[in-house]
């Protein structure tokens, strides 16, 4: 069995019943469920449509993600995060950079590296170099003034907390803000890279090995290990080349707002919904929102 899942922003809802009624009847599915009234629904499926991806180009044009997935074992026990542009609406180091007026050469080289066009750490260390002088006193100024939580992530976390799974933030980006926003959120741990500083200053250089996309995965398969749980047993939610492997790992792989090269490798694209999409895929209605 497979359930479709459809759902939009909910800021502007757009699911109208005629919408999701016709998808069902085309594809001979199950009494519809409405999680969320005009923002997101459900209904059961035999088997895999073969037209999916043409009849979700067409929901994409009107605003709504559209998911076929099997319906077995939805509840996700681990949930694993990136941090940027994930679970906040930005770059750290990007906006490090624009403290120390590189802001554009270093958010050129992050968008590559997230396209999947440059090796992910050498252009961490390229992007870090460019800080070196930086008073590190601006990463609180950046975390005050320039960051933002990401829609639907406190929700997210409290609702599967609340239900007993496990959250770990696992970034590419820096301990001093993972550590801030993992608190903020109620992340269980985070784990990312360690920007040296030295005098008050940042150095220009970052703590090795670094955090990529190798370690995401070998995070993935160490808390699973520990909680004594399988990769399919985990949700996993990035937007970056850097999150393929650990997108792939896990038995719900949530690319979100992700780069198209990104998206384009993974069957869960989040287009249009915020972060309350993931509880929506594990079958959550609003009503279960903590």
């Amino acid at each position: 069995m497979f359930t479709a899942t459809l759902l939009t922003n909910p800021n502007t809802p757009v699911l109208d019943r005629t919408t999701v009624e016709s998808l069902r009847n085309a594809w001979g599915g199950g009494d519809a469920v409405w999680l969320n009234p005009a923002i997101a629904a459900e209904f059961p499926l035999e088997a895999k449509p073969a037209n999916l991806w043409d009849a979700w180009a067409g929901m994409q044009a009107l605003g709504i993600d559209l998911i076929v997935q099997p319906s077995a074992n939805r509840r996700k026990r681990l949930l694993l995060a990136d941090m940027d542009s994930t679970m906040i609406q930005q770059e750290c180091i990007d906006e490090l950079a624009a403290e120390a007026g590189v802001g554009k050469q270093v958010a050129g080289i992050t968008t590559r590296a997230m396209n999947g066009e440059l090796d992910f750490n050498d252009a961490l260390r390229e992007r870090v170099a460019l800080l070196k002088g930086l008073p590190a006193t601006v990463i609180g100024q950046v975390l005050k003034t320039r960051i933002t939580l990401m829609p639907g992530g406190p929700a997210l976390l409290a609702t599967m907390k609340a239900n007993g799974a496990y959250a770990a933030l696992v970034s590419g980006g820096f301990t001093d803000f993972t550590r801030h926003i993992a608190a903020q959120l109620g992340f269980d741990e985070n784990r990312a890279n360690t920007l040296h500083i030295d005098n008050g200053q940042l150095t220009g250089t970052v703590a090795e090995p670094i955090l990529g996309r190798e370690a995401k995965v070998q995070a993935l398969n160490d808390i699973a290990a520990q909680m004594g749980i399988a990769p399919s047993d985990v949700i996993a939610v990035g937007d970056g080349a850097n999150d393929l492997g650990m997108l792939g790992l896990a038995g719900m792989g949530v690319a979100l707002h992700a780069k198209p090269s990104v998206a384009a490798q993974c069957d869960i694209r989040i287009n249009h919904g915020d972060l309350t999409a993931l509880l929506y895929l594990q079958g959550y209605a609003v009503s279960d929102f903590v």
